[in-house]
């Protein structure tokens, strides 16, 4: 029978885990598995720990000052946190819920000895597993023990790294609550754990087991190496045994030790190779059982073995859903477009419905599926030539995939699915009237959306928008526009080939393209300076500026003097980049002309860092230096062997390069003002939701995909649930590192650089703008907290168009994403600014403040201090 306050785990339902914690209901659902065994135990539950913190509304108080703290500032919050614990422990437990106590342990054996765990409701969840962020007790023996031990796991709710471990994740203190597992002690030969895919690499096909002799504690701890077994498909593939001088035991009297293990045992494995498939077995029964990898603790005992606990591996990146059993190989989305973040459901089912292949979604990002490209001999070289060329990490990823011959199966098919691997190969004339006429065809294209779409609500919209995504896809598939993009790109890989082999010059293109015409991102940038020469005459707007928190502020610039100018002259910012922003590939972004704060520091910086016309100047500088390189290289040409021959093809290629290189920025531009008009429509409906009662905030569309969007506004009818779920896993999926590489057994490969040529201790990355400079490092995450002065080096993340910007103050830029021909790598070059690319855990690595010197010819970062 049920007692009041305490659960058998064999009682416990799987939808119980506000009442018994994520620990406690996995125990129960592992328990039911047949085959798998569980030492039997019961859970007390969040019911008796809600009871005993209403005796303690001095918490209250504590918790509150808990939720405004820095989780950094580990004084404040080691203080607070250890007195909410001394706190919790000094509760007497009421009568009646220690004589429910006692009864379960009397069914159970009352002098048995136990295992006395917590069991948070926020802990051994798929989006955070919170392991090892509250206690656990081993070898408790009595009921005065037991009970005492219960109440430290309660209090243990709130150790520092409980604390903060919440507070990072973005998790209420007040929303957790805290059960506790008791269970019946195993006195194991051997214990450890299990990992169904393997932690490092990903794979799912690979299990690692980790073993010791005893107790777990001991491996758990760090007290002694383990023996490592990686099992794949029935068959130990690898083991090391380690020397394992100590091991944890319990004692007779409770509690446990530390013993030295006899010398001749050390050296001896904790499993045989059967035992550990027999084991694997076992994990792989318990991840079909729950659905996704698990991390599974693990006991041997002289009857076999026992699983202690389970939990899903939260740091695996989750792999496309595609309903087969064949193997894929995936390249990330982000990666090509400078953006890792995740995405919300309504962006990336908007990226895959305007994109021209088919794109899989997997935690939140966006993967192209390759293998059938590089299954055919007659596409695999040009896009392994392709990728290389943007980021020479993906082709290492995907030569490394190349190299296991049974990973990839041939496709006899010489056209897959796909445009060419070399994108539109046809010839076009060096031409500027090309140009000019391929932005004209955009600018209509948006102006016949804009009209087309303002008279459109409900189903008629979306049924708007299907046409209107097919429009988007011809106007980018648009062979000419193609041919327009690869013309600039082919022509500056023939210039820096050409230009080594003759002159022995590395990257030449760089110079040669400074302040080619039509970039509309670095005109963005540059007209940013210009926005700052109307303001800077004027200090009380500069003043009102520097203030500026609310939106509405435009409106009230006009009350100053010289506020109508500076207004104008904003709005006329916006009026031509205001659909850009940080990761504007996700629609759900908000925009600059939705956000136009976000733009005032930079102004101010402007104000503050440049001269008035320093825009011009800019580019005015850029462009002779371009002219100056030009007739430099072609001088030095004519003096070689064959020279006025190789002189003539290189002048015809400078033009060709300066004629399309500008215009390899603008489809993307495109592509966002044409978003930028999808999403006011589909922000307005919203709006009517919202007024309807059948969404609490227009935000909310951006958890669903435009398809369910869809279906809500025809139906009338809002899951909910759904739309917190979504929420809480793009919460999730902001601690996983996307990959550059992706296989459907769930390898993540990063790729390398192979090379020998830099000096010991350099960061290597990818050569993207020519020159070396030496600065002040500023690591920046996040555009909107930049301080920048003059001659600091940008290191960050990646950079999209929006941050263009940014780089007309910056010496230098380091980025851990990005490739030849990705965007921030073009607005260094039009800019002249050194830029390494593709430096892998460069924000970690180089630290805020630092004198770093950047090789932007030969791709390495120096630390000089």
């Amino acid at each position: 029978m049920t007692e009041p306050y305490v659960l058998d785990l064999q009682e416990i339902d799987a939808r119980q885990v506000p009442v018994v914690g994520g620990k406690g209901a996995h125990l129960s659902r592992l328990s039911r598995i047949e085959g798998v065994r569980v030492p039997a135990g019961f859970c007390v539950t969040t019911d008796a720990f809600r009871r005993i913190m209403a005796d303690a509304p001095s918490i209250d108080d504590r918790l509150d000052q808990l939720s405004h703290m820095d989780p950094d500032d580990r004084v404040v919050v080691g203080t607070l946190s250890a007195q909410i614990r001394r706190a919790i422990e000094e509760i007497a437990i009421p009568d009646d819920l220690a004589v429910a106590i006692t009864r379960a342990l009397t069914r159970l054996g009352e002098h048995t000895a136990y295992a006395v765990r917590s069991s948070a409701t926020a802990e051994d969840l798929p989006a955070a597993s919170s392991a090892g962020q509250q206690d656990s007790y081993l070898n408790v023996v009595g009921p005065t023990a037991i009970l005492r031990h219960i109440s430290r796991c309660w209090a243990s709710l709130f150790t520092e790294r409980a604390v903060t471990y919440r507070q990072r994740k973005g998790i209420d203190h007040r929303t957790v609550h805290m059960a506790v597992v008791v269970q019946q002690m195993v006195f194991p030969h051997a214990s450890g754990t299990l990992f169904t895919a393997d932690p490092v690499t990903g794979n799912r096909t690979v299990a690692t087991v980790d073993a010791g002799f005893g107790l777990g504690e001991a491996l758990v701890s760090g007290l002694v190496n383990p023996d490592v077994f990686r099992v794949r498909e029935d068959e130990v593939v690898s083991r090391s045994i380690a020397a394992k001088q100590r091991a944890v035991r319990a004692l007779p009297t409770g509690g446990t030790q530390e013993s030295a293990v006899d010398v001749q045992q050390q050296q001896q494995p904790a499993l045989t190779d059967a035992q550990a498939v027999q084991l694997v077995r076992l994990g792989r029964r318990i991840e079909a059982h729950f659905g996704r990898p698990q991390d599974i603790e693990w006991c041997l005992a002289d009857d076999g073995f026992q699983i202690v606990q389970s939990r899903p591996i939260t740091t695996l990146f989750p792999i496309p859903d595609r309903g087969d059993h064949e193997n894929h190989v995936y390249v990330s989305v982000g990666h090509q477009q400078m953006m890792t973040d995740p995405m919300k459901p309504l962006g990336l089912s908007m990226w895959q419905l305007t994109a021209m292949v088919p794109m899989h979604e997997a935690g939140g990002r966006l993967f192209v599926d390759v293998t059938r490209r590089l299954g055919s001999p007659e596409s695999r070289a040009g896009l392994l030539d392709l990728m290389g060329k943007g980021d020479p990490l993906v082709r290492d990823a995907l030569e490394t995939v190349l190299d296991r011959e049974d990973f990839v199966p041939t496709s006899p098919d010489p056209n897959p699915a796909g445009p060419p691997a070399h994108g539109a190969s046809a010839p076009i004339e060096t031409d500027p009237a090309i140009v000019t006429g391929l932005i004209e065809r955009s600018q209509t294209s948006v102006a016949a959306l804009q009209d087309g779409i303002r008279t459109k609500t409900g189903p008629a919209l979306f049924d708007f928008l299907v046409e209107a995504f097919e429009e988007h896809k011809r106007v980018l598939g648009d062979p000419l526009n193609l041919q327009a993009i690869m013309a600039g790109m082919e022509a500056t890989w023939w210039l820096n080939d050409r230009l080594q082999e003759w002159l022995g010059e590395k990257n030449a293109a760089d110079t040669l393209t400074l302040s080619a015409p039509d970039n509309i991102t670095s005109e963005m940038g540059l007209a940013l300076l210009d926005v700052a020469d109307v303001i800077r005459p004027h200090p009380e707007v500069v003043r009102f500026l520097e203030g500026v928190e609310d939106e509405g502020f435009l409106d009230e610039l006009v009350k100053l003097a010289g506020g109508a100018e500076a207004r104008d002259a904003i709005e006329a910012y916006l009026n031509r980049y205001g659909m850009r922003c940080v990761g504007e590939i996700d629609i759900t972004r908000p925009r600059w002309r939705e956000r136009p704060t976000t733009l005032v520091p930079l102004i101010l910086d402007h104000v503050r860092t440049f001269e008035p016309g320093a825009g011009q100047r800019r580019f005015e500088e850029g462009r002779q230096k371009a002219r100056q390189k030009e007739q430099d290289v072609l001088s030095r040409l004519r003096a070689l062997p064959g020279g006025e021959r190789k002189a003539e093809e290189t002048r015809r290629m400078i033009d060709r390069v300066r004629t399309f290189i500008g215009y390899r920025e603008y489809p993307k531009y495109t592509i966002i003002s044409r978003y930028f008009v999808y999403k006011q429509a589909l922000m307005a409906e919203a709006e009517r939701l919202v007024r309807a009662g059948l969404l609490p905030e227009k935000e909310d569309i951006f958890y669903v995909t435009f398809q369910e969007l869809h279906d809500v506004v025809r139906s009338h009818q809002v899951d909910d649930r759904l739309i917190q779920q979504r929420k809480d896993a793009f919460r999730s999926y902001h601690a996983l590192i996307p990959p550059r590489v992706l296989t459907s057994d769930g390898e993540a490969l990063t790729g390398a650089y192979r090379r020998d040529d830099v000096p010991a201790g350099a960061l290597i990355g990818l050569p993207v703008s020519t020159g070396t400079v030496d600065g002040r490092a500023r690591v920046i995450l996040d555009m909107a907290k930049a301080d920048l002065e003059a001659g600091d080096i940008l290191v960050t993340t990646f950079t999209d168009p929006s941050w263009s910007p940014l780089f007309v103050a910056i010496a230098g830029l380091v980025t851990e994403v990005g490739g030849l021909m990705t965007h921030g790598a073009v607005i260094a070059r039009e800019y002249g600014l050194p830029a390494v690319v593709g430096v892998e855990h460069a924000t970690r690595r180089i630290r805020d403040g630092q004198r770093i010197r950047v090789h932007g010819t030969d791709g390495y970062i120096e630390i000089l201090s």
